[in-house]
């Protein structure tokens, strides 16, 4: 027993001998790792240090300068830098040219940009898409559709002469398709009017730094003795707006002022209209662009208040001139000592618009043997109370003040009185002065739509007609003058031999064509040569050919008018313009005259009237123009067949007529006539 005790024991010590032993060893070779483990890492740091300074590492010691070794150079991001540099370039002159554009050119170089990326995407549309089936798929009439909604949205931004662009195309859209002729109808809403603070210093600059009171002496407090003057706009347009004063020895004016951003933008919008139309004759193959110079001419002259104060002067002069026109029709008068390029002062014109057709028939409640305010020049009344209401509302509302008196007492107290006058005369009248201006005068106002054209009433019941706005004429020629009123006489007698000779003369290679459109009705004593020629284009094609192929006549048909550019008379643009709205006007106010009677007699008396011609010829021209009554006659057949049909309810009076046979000729041009079209 004591043997096996010991021999455990000696197995317990011999165990943890050895267990000590294995613990000896294994922190042994732990040191042993660390130890090598620490060489080794010196080492390395030796050997790097070594190959740094190529010398023994010390520690606590810094390396010698000349044990460093040569210097190498820091890395270089030479391009980072050369576009860092040219970002920063461009940076500063866009924002220069920014500033730059901004206040000396009232942003015409982005205009310009913004014109030339909307002209160029319109024009790719057009020339990847104007085909029978879209790539894009969709119609042309969607094609159409966004041309139209871009142009429109263009000229809406840019604001200033874009608009007065897009106004005289919305006049002559007629031409154009559906999608254009509703978007362009548009065109006409006011424009924004600019703050005072910005029209007064073109007062300043344009009177040698003057203020507005010392100009027109007028005073913004109700000083006795001074008169006033509104300085909120009573109107306003795409180049100017119209503020109303009344100066100190009882004058009331209409003051018209240029938007002062206007003088600055002109240059670049008419150069940017330039370069469009230039592109766009060759790239669409139609002799547009040589009537750019023409019309860049007249929207110059119409930012000349000087021009325009010479044009109103001027019509003023003929019309007190020409007996059956005097004392039915008023031109306002100017007053040249306020006028210069940017502000134009005429007489104040207390009327109705041509377009209120309820205030212009309704019933007189002014009192027998009373006319309207202002009738032949009178002047207005101003009272001492419209003198307490005034000073009134300069304390209460400055800067929005309204001074001007409401002199509508003639309507009664209910406000639903009238001029009383016959829609007949009113547009007698209006034939009768732009008749009297195409083929009497040769000086021609371009624009009368109903914004420009008042009615009043005389003191012996009978109609005033008052023309305002007098910037866009056109000045005819003798010799076009007179090719114009026989060109229009032979239309009513069906003289194709003169029509072919003059229409020749002019370049013309579509005689019925421009016929149709001279009359504002499809002229039927042609041969119908091009009529029938599209008719058997059309033969045999899907709906989606014809129309394609009816929009490519069309532009066929402009090339054969513009045939010869040299020898086409530019005046007649602005002619069918007069003429279009005029026609517009007489449908608009229920086709009351037979307009083409009264314009054929007018050119038919032109002809004899003419001081120009010799005696002999003008006694032929006398003998004829009796014969050419019995023509006229004729007309006046279908003029009353017409309105008694109107007066039954079986349709519409001979301008409804005109126009719905003037959209089934168009049809086969592929045009698409609207009807807002011929509302002025």
């Amino acid at each position: 027993m004591f043997r096996n005790g010991g021999a455990q024991l000696c197995t317990r010590q011999a165990l943890s001998w050895r267990t000590t032993e294995a613990h000896h060893h294994v922190a042994h070779a732990t040191r042993s790792f660390v130890r090598l483990s620490t060489r080794n890492t010196a080492r390395r740091l030796v050997q790097a240090r070594s190959i740094q300074t190529h010398s023994s590492f010390e520690p606590l010691r810094p390396p010698s300068p000349s044990s460093l070794g040569k210097p190498q150079a820091a890395r270089e991001f030479k391009r980072s830098r050369k576009w860092g540099r040219r970002l920063l370039i461009l940076s500063v002159i866009t924002g220069a040219v920014y500033v730059v554009d901004n206040v000396a050119f009232a942003a015409g170089i982005r205009r310009s940009l913004r014109t030339f990326g909307t002209g160029l995407f319109v024009a790719l549309d057009y020339k990847l898409n104007f085909r029978p089936e879209p790539i894009v798929g969709g119609s042309i009439e969607d094609l159409h559709r966004r041309s139209a909604e871009k142009l429109f949205d263009l000229m809406r931004a840019n604001g200033g002469l874009y608009l007065k662009i897009g106004q005289a195309v919305a006049m002559q859209s007629a031409v154009l398709p559906p999608e254009f002729q509703k978007m362009f109808a548009r065109m006409f809403d006011d424009a924004p009017q600019d703050e005072w603070a910005d029209v007064e210093k073109v007062i300043r600059k344009d009177f040698g730094g003057k203020s507005v009171e010392e100009v027109f002496g007028v005073s913004f407090t109700g000083e006795e003795g001074k008169g006033l003057m509104e300085r909120r706009a009573r109107a306003s347009a795409s180049v100017a707006q119209v503020h109303w004063a009344r100066l100190p020895d009882g004058r009331e004016v209409a003051i018209k002022l240029q938007k002062p951003e206007i003088a600055k933008q002109v240059g670049w919008d008419l150069w940017a209209f330039k370069v469009v139309m230039r592109i766009y004759t060759w790239w669409f193959d139609l002799p547009l662009y040589s009537l750019v110079p023409f019309i860049t001419e007249r929207l110059m002259l119409e930012t000349d208040f000087e021009a325009e104060a010479k044009n109103s002067e001027m019509m003023r002069e003929l019309v007190n001139s020409e007996p059956s026109l005097k004392g039915r029709v008023y031109i306002p008068q100017v007053y040249s000592e306020f006028t210069t390029r940017r502000v134009l002062v005429t007489e104040w014109i207390e009327g109705v618009r041509l377009w209120d057709k309820t205030a212009t028939g309704g019933r007189w409640l002014g009192g027998y043997g009373r006319g309207s305010p202002g009738v032949h020049g009178a002047q207005l009344q101003f009272t001492q109370a419209d003198w307490e209401n005034a000073r009134r509302e300069l304390r209460t509302n400055p800067l929005k003040e309204k001074l001007k008196p409401d002199r509508e007492t003639w309507k009664g107290l209910n406000g639903k009185g009238g001029l009383g006058l016959s829609t007949k005369e009113v547009m007698t009248t209006m034939v009768d002065l732009f008749s009297a201006q195409i083929f009497k005068w040769g000086v021609v106002h371009c624009d009368p739509h109903p914004g420009n054209v008042f009615i009043r009433r005389l003191p012996s019941g009978k109609t005033e007609l008052v023309l305002i706005d007098h910037g866009l004429y056109v000045y005819m020629t003798p010799k076009f003058r007179h090719q114009y009123a026989l060109f229009w006489k032979s239309l009513l007698t069906f003289d194709n031999d003169t029509i072919a000779e003059i229409t020749k003369e002019w370049g013309i290679n579509a005689p019925d064509l421009f016929a149709s459109a001279t009359l504002m009705r499809p002229y039927e004593g042609g041969d119908g040569t091009t009529k029938g020629h599209i008719m058997r284009e059309f033969e045999g094609k899907t709906p989606a050919e014809r129309h394609y192929e009816a929009q490519q006549r069309m532009k066929q048909g402009i090339r054969e008018i513009l045939s010869d550019e040299d020898k086409w008379p530019q005046e007649l643009i602005f002619i069918g313009r007069n003429m279009r709205i005029v026609q517009g006007n007489n449908q608009f106010m229920g086709s009351p005259v037979n307009r083409v009677k009264i314009m054929g007699n007018w050119a038919s008396r032109s002809l004899f009237q003419d001081p120009n011609l010799p005696w002999r010829e003008r006694l032929t021209n006398a003998w004829r123009h009796l014969l050419f009554k019995t023509v006229l006659f004729a007309t006046d057949i279908a003029f009353y067949t017409f309105k008694i049909r109107q007066l039954l309810g079986w349709g519409g009076g001979m301008e409804d007529e005109v126009e719905a046979r003037m959209k089934d000729m168009a049809k086969d041009f592929g045009v698409e006539l609207q009807h807002e079209v011929f509302e002025g």
